[in-house]
């Protein structure tokens, strides 16, 4: 995407997302999806760095006061975070998750044993964004910073250090990972082809 489609697709999202963030219902259940881009849930605010820099504190504290979100979602958004702004990022919703809240993260897979795969997402790779890419997490890299901010962590699909993919039951309705061995529809006949390391973590 050219900068000028950048441009022009963040000021098509930001009247939404701003309406969203804004306007929220206060008494009922906050389900807040970051790095939205295009994806709409229902039931949940969208919002993208063009209304909410996951990064500055002040752009939390326009639109949720601390210990409010029920729960976060994050689909492809960490890998585009250096290790530091990514444990900062994590600080944040760490700060504003209720007690007993969800984020729900997924990432590019770095112990996926394909070397397709690999080339497709690490920093600098093939695919789309990868550009833009600053990290490749595993599950053991990206568990050891949640464990680090105060979150209790649950891994529910990813490749263990044996190149063995693991795989745990996980709700949709807690957060949509489209990126994933059930939804992602390049994966068919039980093949694996993209896979995501999709990991909840729970604030204490």
């Amino acid at each position: 995407m050219s900068l000028k489609q950048k441009i022009v697709a963040g000021l098509l999202k930001q009247p939404y997302s701003l309406f969203q963030l804004t306007n929220y219902d206060r008494t009922k259940p906050v389900n807040m999806v970051v790095g939205s881009m295009y994806s709409v849930y229902k039931g949940w605010i969208h919002s993208d760095i063009e209304t909410l820099n996951l990064l500055k504190k002040s752009d939390w504290n326009k639109y949720f006061d601390e210990n409010s979100i029920d729960k976060i979602l994050a689909e492809h958004v960490w890998e585009h975070l250096t290790p530091e702004e990514g444990k900062l990022a994590f600080r944040n919703c760490y700060t504003y998750l209720k007690s007993g809240g969800l984020l729900r993260v997924a990432v590019p897979d770095g112990y996926n044993p394909f070397k397709e795969y690999i080339d497709y997402v690490k920093p600098g790779g093939t695919g789309n964004g990868a550009d833009d890419h600053k990290i490749l997490y595993n599950y053991e890299l990206m568990s050891g910073f949640l464990q680090e901010i105060g979150f209790k962590v649950s891994p529910l699909e990813y490749y263990d250090e044996h190149g063995k993919f693991q795989k745990f039951p996980w709700k949709p309705e807690d957060g949509m990972i489209r990126r994933s061995a059930d939804h992602d529809e390049r994966n068919r006949d039980g093949k694996l082809v993209y896979t995501s390391l999709i990991i909840d973590a729970f604030k204490n």
